[in-house]
């Protein structure tokens, strides 16, 4: 088979996501009039550079998975656009759709329910080849040999089914689909969080050693920050279907400036007296997304919150001398050369 190209674009981002907003009716039949919404992704922005790895980070239930959905065209956005290659995706149907398909590929949390149980591996991972038509029944054959090998699984186990794999094999099965097709971009939607914590590191370490063999580009989301530190360029932090700051990496945790990046920060255990501290998780609870709080929608949670935060949501903004770093806040945490920070007159 012709060898899988990648054709990257660094003049512009790979993938540019602009005002998406997805929000679900509140169950079905009889009784679903007036039942209500759930606001699960409100204006999501982002860009994510050829070669980069953005984490999209933030509490369970804040709107990750849903944007992750939206974002490859799983889910169909109720507004915002998805530009990827600098074409927008709701334009695209037939031929174009298939392209950016092939180019844009998916691995999902749970290993086991991705996987077509009916299937042995090989055939799970020959099938995107064969859904492009890329290559012969016998090139075929050879990618799926080359791609079990690059993931560290053995090939003569290409006629064994799901069920007898263990779960990181599993997930290992699920990043071979994945690449078969040569993406330039990879949606990782909690791809460890399945896993034993003796396994996520051999997971970890497998997608950095393909991302740098291959350049690839990742949209990896995840809750554990420990995770983020070792594999993301730069992170988003999302907060009930907001994204409330984008910087790099190093930038985002040696200073966040969000009090909800702080308070995710404060939130991972330590190590400490021979064992591990539990972290300081934020205050109160998050609010339903079937009824987010008017303005910030941070601010009941929030110990900085102004009277301005109680009325109107922060746009997502550059920082001043600082135009990597973007923050939704009204009264941000101080910057390392800034002075003291305003007093909060909010809960």
């Amino acid at each position: 088979m012709a060898s899988i190209e990648y054709v990257l674009y660094p003049a512009s981002p790979l993938l540019a996501v602009e005002g998406l907003v997805k929000h679900f009716a509140l169950g079905g039949g009889l009784f679903a009039r007036g039942a209500g919404r759930v606001h699960a992704v409100n204006g999501v922005s982002l860009t994510l550079a050829p070669g980069e790895t953005l984490a999209l980070v933030g509490e369970s239930g804040c709107g990750k998975t849903t944007a992750a959905r939206a974002i490859a065209r799983l889910l169909r956005p109720d507004a915002g656009t998805v530009r990827f290659r600098g074409q927008d995706l709701a334009g695209l149907s037939g031929r174009a759709l298939k392209s950016a398909r092939r180019a844009m590929q998916m691995v999902f949390q749970d290993p086991f329910g991705s996987l077509n149980p009916r299937l042995p591996v090989g055939a799970i991972v020959a099938e995107p080849l064969a859904i492009h038509g890329l290559g012969t029944r016998a090139e075929r054959r050879a990618r799926v040999a080359e791609l079990m090998a690059q993931v560290g699984l053995d090939a003569r186990d290409r006629d064994r089914y799901p069920h007898e794999f263990s779960g990181g094999q599993r997930q290992r099965i699920a990043i071979a689909r994945a690449l078969a097709v040569g993406p330039e971009l990879v949606i990782a939607d909690e791809p460890l969080s399945a896993l034993d914590v003796s396994i996520q590191s051999q997971i970890l370490n497998l997608l950095k050693d393909l991302k740098e063999a291959r350049r690839l580009a990742f949209l990896f989301i995840t809750h554990d920050l420990a995770v983020v530190d070792h594999f993301a360029d730069r992170v988003a932090v999302m907060y009930l279907g907001h994204v409330v700051e984008v910087a790099p990496r190093r930038a985002l945790f040696a200073a966040p400036r969000h009090p909800y990046t702080r308070a995710l920060i404060d939130a991972v255990p330590v190590p400490g007296a021979g064992k591990l501290r539990p972290g300081t998780a934020p205050r109160g609870d998050v609010p339903s997304p079937l009824a987010p709080p008017p303005g910030c929608p941070f601010h009941p949670r929030c110990p900085r919150a102004l009277d301005v935060c109680h009325e109107t949501m922060p746009p997502l903004v550059a920082e001043a001398g600082a135009p990597a770093r973007r923050i939704a806040c009204h009264n941000p945490l101080p910057s390392p050369a800034a002075g003291g920070p305003r007093q909060g007159t909010g809960p």
